[in-house]
């Protein structure tokens, strides 16, 4: 028989203990179920079934604001050391945010979280930036106790300035000309630093997100070109018609009344070696009225670089440049074009009034400076084909000094002439004694570009044969050209290797932009590579299928890569950053500049550079700078007071690198 239980058990210090732990268990049993049943459920498991499975929550995959349930739940600080229990509530749901609550900037999306899938080069007209007429200034105290002036924000310029190219409206420098005879006009007068673009250029009145390419081949919105003097002037040529809110471009020009196209199967009857897409991959255009050769030759798989000076038509490359065709605002005159030597494959002026004959032939010169060694040069004007006394006597002249350059007349058909430049010196050194032009001097360096004076003689080709010899497209753009070896800069290692390991550095970056990116989602159209190097960046553009064109630039403050990059059948130009560049505001939907303004930084004001990028940069376009990041901060401030909204990304090298990518986007600005 058992022993009755003593009525002290109960008070015994392990049964109290073993009382505690039931009822904890039973609370906290409890108050997991009700929180599991009004909680987001994540992975849990079931054995109804014979042999284990695993259930997936419907929240799989979906992303959790964790900060909207922090808040929701109530959390507050405590004071330190504060052990203080309070009650579990339930999660409220919040009320529903009213439809326009928010406020889309391209970076946070309507459900509050940070996001990349949304388009460059696109705005909503009605979500616009409020902003100041007048620069913003703070004054703070230094540690020397002098005041230091910051900008809060930059205000924005007059609305006459909305088309405002710094070197190329400079006035007051322009009217103390000695002579514009031969077009010094028309060149780079360049505002002195005091006088510097310290604001933001607007938009004009009603601007609209540009029409994607391929469309905008053929029309444009009015709105954001606003100017009808090329349709009074040019409108019974082909060129341009306005059409209620549009302009037309129908493909046709002074001398190819039957459409470009045509035009250019013309050029390939007379001489199928051009090839187009092929042996020709990079052209000027000189005096390119609207660039619809150029339009048109994008579909053959020609890069062509469309310049004109900004004249009495002086909105040709802003129609050039809105219509997503490469160009930029340039024109012969007393300096230097700003690219290599042997750059075009070849070289077209239709009706380009450059009387190419004139100063000893000068400026035919410069072409035959940049014309690549075997390339051609295209002529369609009226003294081709007219028979009238002057016409006559100037295509004679014509004759003569093309003659005195070695170039060869292939051709003449209707309304087109052809020459071909040679592929070698021996022409020019088995000339009479005493022929003009002479050879310049072995010391002239023909790459050299940056102010320089053209001169009256002839630039020699290279005795290597470097620049004559580049492969077929596309093989080119991804060998390693000749005049690589060219290239003045330190390099302890094969300059092949380099080329090779930079091209596959970038390849990787912009695979990377792709996917994670989304790249091929945005309108990446006009795009510009402030630093190309060896110009990978665009390679890599072109290797992942982006339908875009790049204007590479090769800065002065470091080596003269732009012979390769040409080489490569790209397009770029040298530039000074430390200066504005010579295109149109609101030209460009991205701007890339790697390692770039760390470098400037010690020769000018990043400001400055940074609202030169916002001029010629497109409301909805974007710019990635990839760089150190002790000036992030600097340049975090900066892109504030221009009011790009800005967000800061690691490199793939991880969150110890040195680097960072700050992205800006820019919205449209109303006052």
């Amino acid at each position: 028989m058992k022993p009755p239980i003593s009525a002290d058990l109960f008070t015994t210090p392990s049964f109290l203990k073993i009382v505690a732990f039931f009822f904890v268990t039973v609370t906290f049993f409890f108050l997991g179920k009700h929180w599991s049943e009004s909680s987001q459920q994540l992975v849990f498991f079931t054995t109804t079934s014979q042999e284990p499975t695993v259930a997936t929550s419907p929240n799989y995959n979906n992303f959790i604001n964790i900060s909207a349930l922090i808040g929701q739940n109530g959390t507050q600080s405590q004071p330190e050391k504060t052990l203080v229990a309070t009650p579990i509530v339930p999660p409220q749901a919040p009320a529903p945010p009213p439809p326009d609550s928010f406020r889309t900037y391209g970076i946070l999306n309507e459900n509050g979280t940070m996001s990349d899938d949304f388009e460059v080069g696109y705005f909503d007209p009605e979500m616009v930036d409020g902003w100041v007429n007048e620069t913003q200034v703070e004054t703070e105290e230094s540690s020397a106790s002098a005041p230091l002036f910051t900008i809060k924000k930059f205000g924005l310029c007059p609305r006459n300035m909305g088309e405002y190219i710094p070197c190329l409206d400079n006035r007051e420098a322009i009217q103390k000309l000695k002579s514009t005879e031969r077009g010094e006009k028309f060149e780079r007068h360049c505002p002195e630093k005091d006088r510097a673009l310290n604001c933001l250029v607007p938009a004009p009145k009603g601007y609209r997100s540009p029409i994607p390419w391929p469309k905008s081949r053929d029309e444009v919105w009015y709105s954001n070109v606003p100017h009808t003097r090329l349709v009074e002037d040019k409108g019974g040529q082909n060129w341009i018609s306005r059409d209620k809110d549009k302009f037309k471009f129908p493909g046709g020009g002074t001398q190819f009344i039957h459409g470009a196209d045509e035009y250019l199967d013309h050029i390939s009857r007379i001489v199928p070696e051009i090839a187009f897409g092929q042996n020709t991959r990079v052209v000027l255009d000189a005096g390119c009225g609207v660039a619809s050769f150029g339009a048109y030759l994008l579909s053959r798989d020609v890069l062509t670089m469309s310049i004109a000076p900004k004249d009495v038509h002086e909105n040709q490359i802003q129609f050039a440049l809105e219509r997503h065709v490469p160009a930029m605002v340039a024109a012969f005159a007393t300096r230097r074009l700003l690219y290599p030597s042997q750059a075009f494959d070849l070289i077209h002026c239709s009706r380009c009034r450059i009387n190419w004959t004139r100063d000893d032939g000068m400026w035919l010169l410069e072409v035959n400076r940049i014309l690549r060694a075997g390339g051609y040069f295209v002529w369609a004007a009226q003294p081709v084909y007219k028979h009238e006394e002057i016409l006559e006597e100037q295509w004679e002249e014509m004759l003569n000094l093309t003659t005195r350059l070695c170039w060869k007349f292939l051709k003449k058909d209707g309304y087109i002439a052809i020459w071909q430049k040679p592929s070698d010196n021996s022409c020019y050194l088995n000339r009479e004694a005493g022929t003009n032009p002479p050879l310049c001097d072995p010391s002239d360096d023909p790459d050299n570009v940056w102010y320089v004076n053209l001169k009256a003689c002839i630039s020699r080709l290279p005795e290597n044969g470097y620049g004559a010899n580049v492969t077929r497209w596309p093989a080119r753009l991804q060998n390693p050209p000749n005049r690589l070896q060219s290239i003045k800069f330190d390099a302890f290692i094969s300059r092949e290797e380099l080329f090779v390991a930079e091209t596959k550095y970038w390849n990787d970056i912009v695979g990377g932009f792709v996917r994670a990116l989304h790249w091929k989602k945005m309108r990446l159209r006009n795009v510009m590579d402030m630093k190309a190097g060896f110009g990978g960046f665009a390679a890599a553009l072109i290797n992942h299928k982006l339908d875009s064109w790049v204007m590479n630039v090769v800065p002065v403050s470091g080596p003269n890569t732009l012979p390769v990059i040409y080489d490569r059948g790209l397009i770029g130009v040298m530039h000074d950053w430390c200066e504005p560049f010579d295109t149109y505001p609101r030209t460009y939907d991205l701007l890339h500049a790697a390692n770039l303004l760390s470098i400037e930084r010690k020769r000018c004001n990043i400001s400055s550079i940074m609202l030169e990028m916002d001029r010629i940069l497109r409301p909805g376009g974007r710019v990635y700078i990839r760089d150190s990041l002790s000036i992030m901060d600097e340049l975090q401030d900066i892109a504030k007071a221009i009011g790009w909204h800005v967000t800061l990304r690691e490199t793939s090298e991880g969150p110890h690198a040195s680097y960072r990518i700050l992205v800006g986007d820019k919205h449209l600005l109303r006052a």
